[in-house]
């Protein structure tokens, strides 16, 4: 196995051998919102000892209904991203989905993120690369772990070695995702930290018709045994009202479990990890 590239995104180290953790809301719903979960995670995360990304989109482009909400577009959600930096402290991390996005997205996130659908899109890949940034691809639920090394190498070859690869599930039948846990070796194989996303991997997309189900209840069952696998960072949607949130409610994780959930995490990681 290849050793594992190390970087910084802010003050977070992925690739240290430490566990390093993706959390927030799916969506900017407002300057208020934001701000108060990204405190209240930040609290929690300084409670248990570890480091964390906060995470939310400005866009959700791929969304099951032409009448589910997207977000309020990217300089509204760009501009609570950088009030979240500036007032809380914290690095972020936000998805582009066309190339035109990724100069004025760079400005502000510390990670560039690529949703799953796209993953195989070349020219975002190669213009997130030349951002300088680190970016996080989101495996698709149509590719196999293996063929994720195509990737890494697109970006790589494009300048860019601060490179995540996130575990998301992969399409099983219809409305329905399983993960393979063999993915974590193999894409770590290519030299990168793996991430895994819990929260996608519990979706049931276009589950609901017009919108994605989920199966948030086994959010922590999923977690356990993808840090008991040795992933580098775990990636969760985290919510203080899942049933209101306007994107991904079914399967983001209540705010009021996250502390818990974060110091079984953390245990597990230092049980594994032991010499």
């Amino acid at each position: 196995m290849s050793e594992i590239n190390r970087f910084q995104a802010g003050d977070v180290t992925f690739g240290d051998g430490r566990l390093a953790f993706i959390l927030g809301p799916c969506v900017v719903e407002s300057s208020q919102h934001a701000l108060f979960m990204a405190q209240e995670i930040k609290d929690i995360c300084g409670n248990v000892g570890v480091d964390f990304v906060y995470k939310s989109s400005f866009d959700k482009a791929n969304r099951s209904s032409i009448e589910s909400f997207r977000g309020q577009g990217m300089e509204f959600g760009l501009e609570i991203l950088e009030q979240v930096k500036a007032e809380i402290g914290v690095p972020v991390i936000t998805d582009v989905h066309e190339t035109w996005q990724v100069e004025r997205t760079a400005e502000v996130a510390d990670i560039l993120q690529i949703p799953a659908f796209l993953c195989r899109q070349t020219d975002l890949l190669v213009e997130s690369a030349k951002s300088g940034k680190a970016v996080n691809v989101k495996k698709g639920q149509f590719l196999s772990p293996w063929d994720a090394k195509n990737i890494v190498d697109k970006l790589r070859e494009a300048g860019c070695e601060k490179i995540l690869l996130t575990e998301r599930g992969s399409s099983f039948g219809y409305n329905n995702l399983v993960v393979d846990l063999r993915s974590f070796p193999v894409m770590r194989s290519f030299g990168v930290p793996v991430v895994f996303d819990v929260t996608h991997s519990l979706q049931l997309p276009g589950g609901l018709g017009k919108a994605t189900g989920g199966q948030s209840e086994y959010i922590e069952n999923f977690a356990r045994a993808g840090v008991a696998c040795g992933v580098d960072a775990v990636f969760m949607e985290v919510h203080d009202n899942p049933a209101k949130a306007p994107s991904d409610g079914p399967n983001q994780l209540p705010l009021t479990r996250l502390e818990k959930l974060l110091t079984k995490l953390k245990a597990i990681h230092e049980l594994v990890t032991e010499n």
